[in-house]
């Protein structure tokens, strides 16, 4: 995956299988530079890695490695309405008793508040996500 737009299709497809949620992972576990945005997503691939794997401690590390990336692109660009959104689908679709689920509401409201200001891909990625 060579740019935003090739990740953000890949991330929406990795949500629908195990296979291509092992396909994302594979592509970003690699990714080593400074891009607050690619790094969320990098967050989120280790998180869907996690819902896959069987191993309990493997299961937990990938999921904890994956929360630190997404939480470390939020505070590196806490304004990024792309970044918020990646936090909000992993937090929604994630099990009550991991207990990451605590920016809910203040993402949908920056995401909400920020929407009309945003480019169109972002704007895509927002309404393909709600519906």
């Amino acid at each position: 995956m060579q740019n935003l737009t090739e990740i953000r299709d890949a991330y929406y497809d990795a949500s629908t299988s195990k296979q291509s949620a092992e396909k994302f992972y594979n592509e970003l576990s690699k990714y080593n530079k400074n891009n607050a945005v690619v790094l969320a997503y990098k967050g989120a691939a280790f998180a869907l890695k996690s819902k896959y794997t069987f191993n309990k401690k493997d299961k937990k590390d990938f999921f904890v490695s994956g929360v630190k990336l997404i939480e470390n692109a939020v505070k590196e660009e806490p304004q990024n309405i792309e970044i918020r959104l990646v936090r909000l689908s992993i937090q929604e679709n994630t099990p009550k008793f991991l207990k990451y689920k605590s920016n809910l509401e203040e993402d949908k409201k920056l995401i909400l508040l920020g929407y009309e200001k945003q480019p169109k891909e972002i704007k895509e990625c927002v309404k393909k996500y709600v519906t």
